[in-house]
C-alpha cells in the first residue's frame, strides 16, 4: 500500500509516518521504481500500535521500548506493565489538576455577579 493509504488505515497523518521513519519508530518503507513508498500489512499493524499507544499518552521513549518488547513474545511483561503503571499515574495527575483547575473556576464563576469589571469575581480572582 502507499503512504496515503497507509495514512487513512491507520488514522495518521502523512507527515507524521515520514517523521516515525526518520526516528526510526517505522521502518523505512521499500520504495517502488519510481521513488513512491510501499508498506505492508505489518507496517500497518505496527503503525495502529504506535497510534494507540500515543493516543493514550505513551511519549515515544516508552512507544520504543514497548515495539521492542513486542519482539520478544516470550519475554515477561513486567517492563510493559512497569510503563503502563507510570502513564497511568501521570494521567491520575493530570486529572486531579483539571479537577482542582475545574473547582476554582466553577467558584469564581459562582461568585461572579455579571456586573461591571470593577467589581468582577473572575478577573479579582485572577489578579490574586
Amino acid at each position: 500500500m502507499q503512504i496515503g493509504d497507509l495514512s487513512r488505515a491507520a488514522g495518521v497523518n502523512i507527515e507524521t509516518i515520514r517523521y516515525y521513519e526518520r526516528i526510526g519508530v517505522l521502518p523505512k518503507a521499500t520504495r517502488q521504481v519510481n521513488g513512491r513508498r510501499t508498506y505492508s500489512q505489518d507496517d500497518a499493524r505496527r503503525l495502529s500500535f504506535i497510534r494507540h499507544a500515543r493516543d493514550l499518552g505513551f511519549d515515544l521513549a516508552d512507544v520504543r521500548t514497548l515495539l521492542a518488547l513486542q519482539e520478544q513474545p516470550e519475554a515477561s511483561c513486567e517492563d510493559a506493565s512497569r510503563i503502563a503503571q507510570a502513564q497511568l499515574e501521570a494521567v491520575e495527575s493530570r486529572i486531579a489538576k483539571l479537577q482542582s483547575l475545574r473547582t476554582e473556576l466553577t467558584r469564581m464563576l459562582t461568585e461572579c455577579q455579571n456586573g461591571v469589571v470593577a467589581e468582577c469575581r473572575v478577573i479579582e480572582a485572577l489578579n490574586g
